[in-house]
């Protein structure tokens, strides 16, 4: 988990996006970690020469431009160093010779360095400040330090150091060497990185890469040489390398054992199983008719309650972009907002089971239900921090039910919905008594610094109470779908954990596009040749008064909406402030909906879901307004947050604890 925290000025910050921490307890080979180095810090970064080029061609239209290469090209020269090593500058005689777990950087003196040092310096002077020529100042005085400093070629160092010893036994292998070494040498706290405060918030970002860059030379640049093991005097100091956690130091172990310590770069595996032949998806030998609920059911369900909750927190684009991560393409809040239509997501720091509660809680008591009344508690989520007990049996403990007739989990991603809709009328049938449907997601604390995930994604909760309806009333489902599986490409289209991405979830966008292409279309050709229970005169897709989707990304709902024949009007989006809720985005949709005045009476909503897995759904339902719950201000300060959320709930005066260090 990678929570954010709140800094002292109140803003939003993801220490994950540039502290360059790394799980290695996930990556088993070279490879893995080849595939999240190359994606997080060398697939944007430009080398030198590349900045070279760029100054004398006169590509930099401004500061900023020229500044944000500086950053990232200097987090790619640390590419290993940040992620693995601590860096301590040590007396040559002091420093231990024969151990496996110390380090020394062999490295390649760095060519042309003067003309391109020289070239950055007169380029930036000579450029236009973007937005405030006081930061923009600071913060190149922080990286042109660093870069007119750097002594080595970055393009071909190995991302396993060798020891001291074997940088003893290789012949002409150079090293950092300095006269001295003053240990108070001045470095930025992490309580000063966090709460970094600039009013723009590129140069926010731009200011925590400089003051993180700047901490990996704590010491004094401008006498540092490269020299080789002849060349070092027994009071000289060397920049020892020491694995930043025991999961490094295992990692190396794993990777020397394997012989491929100096291997380089090999590139992403992919997500194609290394070895396994992939098999042709093939359509079913015939297909899945949607349930006529009424003709299929003997018992009818009827919504008697919908409460929701929302992160207590508003990330909006302006604090995506104050936390940009060197691996992110450039990009405004304003660029995040035409490519989503979000304009915020919510986010919380309590556990996705302390939002089920909170929803499960307020729905029992707008339905007037007790506990002892519900026969089963279903759980839609993808995000759960739990596996024992599920989070619907944890529920079922701390509502106080004695027992259920089934208290388990669903994983159905964006489908979550209609999943957990079509189960609790199945166990409408044998309970014959409410069922409590809750679905919940956090996904801030699993995203890392993957900025399609970062945009899209945000945590929230929401709870409906499934009753029977009276003996002959029709009930509010009219029917259900469900779907599951495709090409292997649209199965794995949103992954999480993902050890290419250092165990955060990831969404790959044209796979994600194209299933909900194909699901779209399969979900209104079968509404089209599907009759309304209550005219058969007309089809069930002429009797949809709204349409109310998972909030996946409204630029792309729209865009495919509109080539299936859909007209803007009748969708309804809340997602340009909730952003993608996944099991809980149609739910809390449906709320606001209600809250916005677009529902004002019982009307009849085809809710389609569509994500991860591939999974698909869709539910055409009847939404009386009287079923939504008053919105409530929650105590957040609940006795089961656990560390972890308090952490990522906490101020800048207690990140110093929350981060170690």
């Amino acid at each position: 988990m990678k929570p954010f925290v709140i800094n002292r000025y109140g803003r939003l910050v993801f220490p994950a996006n540039f502290l360059g921490d790394l799980d290695f307890s996930v990556l088993e080979t070279l490879e893995q970690f080849a595939a999240v180095i190359g994606r997080d810090f060398e697939a944007k970064a430009p080398t030198g020469t590349d900045i070279l080029a760029r100054v004398e061609s006169g590509a930099y239209p401004g500061r900023f431009e020229l500044l944000r290469d500086l950053g990232q090209n200097l987090y790619w020269v640390n590419r290993y160093a940040i992620t693995m090593f601590d860096k301590r500058p040590t007396r040559w005689r002091d420093l231990a010779k024969g151990r496996d777990d110390v380090f020394l950087p062999v490295l390649t003196p760095w060519e042309d360095s003067e003309r391109k040092v020289a070239a950055v310096e007169h380029a930036f002077r000579a450029l236009p400040a973007t937005w405030d020529a006081d930061t923009e100042n600071r913060v190149f005085d922080l990286l042109f330090d660093l870069f007119r400093t750097k002594l080595h070629h970055a393009t071909e160092l190995p991302a396993i150091k060798p020891t001291v010893a074997e940088f003893l036994a290789a012949p002409g292998a150079l090293t950092f060497v300095m006269p001295s070494y003053d240990p108070d040498y001045p470095v930025f706290r992490t309580e000063e990185i966090i709460d970094a405060h600039e009013s723009v918030p590129e140069l926010e970002a731009l200011m925590r890469w400089a003051m993180v860059l700047h901490n990996q030379y704590p010491w004094d640049r401008s006498r540092t040489e490269l020299r080789g093991a002849d060349g070092i005097g027994d009071d000289d100091f060397v920049v020892a390398f020491h694995p930043r956690n025991r999961d490094v130091l295992a990692f190396i172990d794993r990777v020397k054992s394997s012989g491929r310590a100096g291997a380089g770069q090999d590139g992403a595996a992919g997500r194609e199983p290394a070895g396994r032949e992939l098999v042709e998806a093939v359509a079913p030998a015939t297909p899945y008719p949607p349930v006529r609920v009424r003709e299929a059911f003997a018992i009818q369900p009827k919504f008697e309650a919908l409460a929701i909750v929302r992160g207590e927190h508003i990330c909006g684009n302006d604090d995506v972009i104050r936390n940009a991560s060197p691996s992110w393409s450039p990009m405004s809040a304003s660029e995040i907002s035409a490519k989503t239509g979000i304009e915020q997501r919510r986010y919380t720091s309590r556990e996705p089971e302390q939002l089920a509660l909170h929803a499960a809680r307020a729905a029992l008591a707008k339905s007037g239900r007790s506990p002892a009344d519900i026969g089963a508690i279903l759980v839609s989520t993808c995000t759960s921090n739990r596996q024992i007990p599920s989070t619907a049996c944890w529920l079922s403990g701390e509502l106080g039910l004695l027992q259920t007739h089934a208290s388990v989990d669903m994983v159905a991603a964006c489908a979550g919905l209609p999943y957990g809709v079509a189960e609790a009328i199945r166990q409408l049938q044998e309970v014959r008594r409410p069922v409590l449907l809750v679905c919940t997601e956090k996904f801030s604390d699993k995203i890392g610094n993957v900025r399609t995930s970062r945009m899209i994604f945000g945590d929230g909760a929401a709870a409906m109470v499934i009753g029977p309806a009276p003996a002959g009333e029709a009930g509010d489902v009219a029917v259900v779908q469900t779907y599951a599986s495709g090409p292997y490409t649209e199965v794995n289209s949103i992954i999480w954990p993902n050890s290419e991405f250092d165990g955060d979830i990831t969404v790959y966008g044209p796979e994600v596009k194209s299933l909900v292409q194909r699901y779209l279309v399969q979900m209104l050709d079968e509404l089209g040749a599907q009759s309304d229970p209550d005219d058969p005169g007309r089809t069930l897709l002429e009797s949809i008064e709204l349409i109310v989707p998972h909030q996946a990304n409204k630029t792309m709902i729209l865009n495919l909406a509109s080539k299936a024949g859909l007209s803007t009007d009748q969708l309804y989006f809340n997602v340009e402030r909730m952003g993608n809720v996944s099991a809980a985005s149609i739910p809390i949709a449906v709320y606001d909906a209600v809250r916005d005045g677009v529902i004002t009476r019982p009307v009849r909503i085809f809710a389609p879901g569509f994500g991860a897995g591939a999974v698909g759904g869709y539910a055409v339902m009847r939404i009386d307004p009287a079923i939504v719950a008053d919105e409530e201000v929650l105590d957040i300060q609940d006795s089961g947050r656990s560390a972890a959320s308090r952490a990522a709930g906490s101020t800048s005066d207690d990140i110093h604890a929350a981060f170690g260090g």
